[in-house]
């Protein structure tokens, strides 16, 4: 047991909040020297119970082997005499004859001692309670040998060890005696090895603090407080493991004298068999239980390639008892109900006279969307219903045949081959990239090289967030990237006064950075891949970034200026002066060769992907060299197994279904009923004008549904306007729909960046963000951006030749 002052002050903790650091060093030594000081006292109180013990154990070793078997007379007499806790066992002899003895019912660890040979105390470990199980743990052969050579294991007893020891007799009493000792010395060995890994666990805690701090504070103490202090002090000192491994060594040859017949190596062997099974009991439950979560991707570890965001169990509108449970009616249950009603009813009433593909196909659609726009169910649940509900209605038509129905089996094949296209393959390669760069800490790197540059001012930093946010969503993704920024903006956040404004205007500044970011390259989100794969000739990457890029920084910058209108975050809280923001230091470890491995294979992926225009007959499409980095990570054991598995495979899901929904209206004949009333809408009306009119259509739905969603539903129908204008135009509208897209930031629930943000609290635990901080910034945020591609957009368009 700890002694009750060390124990109180576990409770004491390491930095006190609010706590000055003047002069660091001098600071973090006593703390140090405190942990130390702790460490020391336990240590020599557990090494000075151990040893004594040890002592005593080995003392009445001796003094069984003096009285030998003569103490077996007494043996039967001292059995009555035993204490009420103990339980009835079993043991039985080799010869078969059986009696009863008193075993321990103490748990498992509980160290006891042996007075005298008349005095029994028993401690549980883990091995057999058959006292045979000495006799064959001495020799392990399969059982065929053993039955083999029966006759001569035997002889081999008789004529190797004299049966008068209590050590090698086979009387109940030697029996009895051999396994009290084993239980005795397997748990002191145990607490051996448990004090000296408690040593090794914290000096290599010491270790790495001392490095974490050098590297934040650019000091060089590690080296010398290890050899100095550390080393030096009792329990990290070469004679205390010295000590502890003679310790071992003479309970080895204990359980070999008194167990194995003077076998020590098989001594050692089985205390060591006897530690992992301890080990394993003791961790057993909360251990496997960890071990199978991760297994199963439910680990605890954050993922920022896949992040999540948790949400609260919906509360019951309604809760109904029934016999066989409570009936629990929420919002989403009634809006999957509204979802089936309406499909129900557009599939009985013959909308499109005459068109019984295109009737259906309209049904999927409404019934998806309202899914889709209300998330009854998740979001690719409702992706993987569409190529069921298409082949079992029969929407797929055969344009060879006249457009006649296909029948079941060739819808099948069809809708199969269309959803898992070189569109799907760019994104799983973005997800490869992705995962290569959190895993390898190279986003974290560069990211905290770039912000150590911004200086001490609020506007400064203010900006260089919001660049690293949009630049960090255009390769890691813009689920990742706000995730990675808020992790980066803790320490700056932990030392702003109380209530100022600054922290709440870095928080959204990255969420809308981020989503900003989600337009700026072809695998930063989804909706991108989705537009290019629409195209009838898509457009190269040079052509995306060519006009994103520029459409990026300028939307960055004007909603930059947007925050600081609005929050003044430079400004005190206390209306006097102005906050100055704590720097952020670049990380001083160099680049692994595992590093530069991937930088280099990332470089080259994204250069083919920006000239496959140019190499196309080569190649044959994006999707191809998305394969690059796949191989080059996966093979080289840059990425495992388990971050294969932790892909944002509902995105992937979520996309081949969007995809099949679209060829499903084309091939139903669904697209030639809305081109003609599309064609009746446009007539009349110039190319800037249509971008003017869809451009707010586009920002209002996706400022309310998943941007991915949005894109699903809107690429399609921006296509075939595009279609009927003079020129065909129908990649330019498709560009401007997937940038506007990813504008769409102006409530709390508007993608996932938004969300993320709109769940980030102080120490307290209150939010820093309100739905009036969204409003009154994301929506005017989202009318600046949409207003930047509508115009700034589209000129470059026009410029490029999109």
């Amino acid at each position: 047991m700890l002694p009750t002052e060390i124990w109180r002050s576990e409770s004491i903790p390491f930095y006190s909040k609010g706590t000055m650091l003047r002069a660091p060093t001098s600071f973090f030594i006593p703390l140090l020297d405190r942990e130390l000081k702790k460490i020391t006292l336990f240590h020599e109180t557990q090494q000075k119970e151990l040893v004594e013990e040890l002592a005593e154990l080995e003392d009445d070793v001796q003094k069984q082997e003096d009285a030998g078997l003569d103490a077996g007379e007494r043996y039967m007499d001292q059995t009555d005499d035993e204490d009420d806790d103990e339980s009835i066992s079993i043991s039985r002899s080799p010869e078969g004859t059986r009696r009863h003895r008193k075993s321990s019912s103490a748990a498992r660890g509980r160290r006891t001692t042996i007075s005298g040979p008349s005095e029994w105390r028993r401690s549980s470990v883990s091995s057999a309670e058959d006292p045979r199980n000495l006799e064959e743990s001495t020799m392990s052969f399969p059982k065929s040998i053993t039955n083999r050579f029966s006759t001569l294991r035997d002889s081999w007893h008789s004529g190797a060890y004299d049966d008068n020891t209590i050590w090698t007799s086979r009387n109940d009493y030697a029996y009895d005696t051999r396994l009290l000792f084993k239980r005795r010395i397997t748990t002191l060995y145990i607490s051996f090895t448990n004090l000296r890994a408690y040593i090794d666990i914290n000096y290599s805690g010491f270790r790495k603090i001392i490095k974490k701090y050098d590297k934040v504070t650019y000091s060089e103490l590690k080296d010398k407080y290890l050899h100095d202090v550390v080393e030096s002090s009792i329990p990290f000192s070469q004679t205390t493991k010295a000590t502890l491994n003679d310790c071992v060594n003479r309970l080895v040859e204990l359980y070999a004298r008194c167990v194995t017949h003077g076998d020590k190596a098989a001594a050692k062997q089985q205390l060591r068999l006897h530690q992992r099974e301890n080990i394993a009991w003791e961790r057993d439950t909360v251990w496997r239980q960890m071990i199978g979560r991760e297994r199963r991707g439910e680990g605890s570890r954050m993922d920022l390639a896949g992040a999540t965001l948790v949400k609260e169990p919906e509360e019951p509108l309604v809760d109904i008892p029934t016999p066989v449970g409570r009936f629990k009616i929420t919002s989403k249950l009634i809006w999957g109900a509204i979802a089936v009603l309406v499909f129900a009813v557009l599939l009985s009433v013959d909308i499109f006279e005459g068109k019984v593909e295109a009737n259906h196909c309209f049904a999927i659609l409404i019934f998806c969307t309202i899914l889709w726009a209300s998330e009854a169910i998740p979001l690719f649940v409702t992706s993987l219903s569409v190529p069921l509900l298409l082949i079992a209605l029969r929407v797929i038509r055969d344009e060879k045949k006249d457009n006649e129905q296909m029948t079941t089996p060739e819808a099948t094949k069809y809708v199969f081959s269309i959803m898992f296209n070189p569109t799907i393959m760019l994104l799983i390669g973005g997800f490869t990239i992705s995962s290569a760069l959190s895993k390898t800490n190279i986003d974290r790197v560069l990211i905290t090289r770039v912000l150590s540059f911004a200086g001490s001012k609020p506007r400064t930093v203010l900006l260089a967030f919001m660049c690293v946010s949009c630049f960090a969503s255009m390769w890691i993704s813009n689920v990742a990237a706000p995730t990675l920024c808020f992790t980066l903006i803790r320490p700056i956040l932990r030392t702003l006064p109380p209530k100022s404004t600054f922290g709440p205007c870095l928080i959204l500044a990255i969420a809308l950075a981020a989503n900003v970011g989600g337009q700026s390259s072809p695998i930063s989100s989804p909706q991108n891949l989705i537009a290019i794969n629409a195209m009838d000739d898509p457009i190269g990457w040079g052509a995306w970034f060519g006009v994103a890029l520029p459409v990026s920084f300028l939307s960055i910058i004007l909603i930059w200026g947007l925050l600081l209108l609005s929050y003044h975050p430079e400004r005190s809280p206390d209306g006097e002066g102005e906050i100055e923001i704590r720097g952020i230091r670049p990380t001083k470890e160099k680049f692994t060769l595992k590093q530069w491995w991937v930088t280099f294979v990332c470089i080259v992926t994204i250069g083919l992907w920006c000239v496959e225009h140019s190499i196309e007959k080569w190649v044959g499409d994006m999707g191809v060299i998305a394969l690059i980095p796949l191989l080059a990570f996966f093979s080289t054991g840059v990425l495992k197994k388990d971050d294969f598995e932790r892909f944002a495979w509902t995105i992937v899901f979520l996309a081949m279904g969007g995809i099949a929904l679209g060829k499903g209206v084309m091939s139903s004949g669904l697209l030639e009923v809305f081109d003609s009333a599309i064609r009746k809408l446009v007539e009349g009306y110039k190319l800037y004008t249509v971008v003017l009119i869809l451009s707010p259509i586009v920002l209002v739905i996706s400022t309310f549904i998943s941007h991915t969603i949005a894109s699903v539903l809107l690429v399609p129908i921006a296509k075939e306007v595009g279609k009927n204008l003079a020129g065909q135009p129908q990649n330019l509208l498709i560009f401007v729909t997937a940038l506007i897209c990813s504008t769409g930031m102006g409530m709390p629930v508007s993608g996932f960046p938004n969300q993320t943000a709109a769940t980030q609290e102080d120490e307290l635990g209150e939010l820093y963000l309100s739905n009036i901080d969204f409003l009154k910034n994301g929506v005017p945020a989202s009318i600046i951006a949409t207003a930047v591609v509508s115009t700034v957009g589209y000129m470059l368009m026009k410029i490029i030749g999109v």
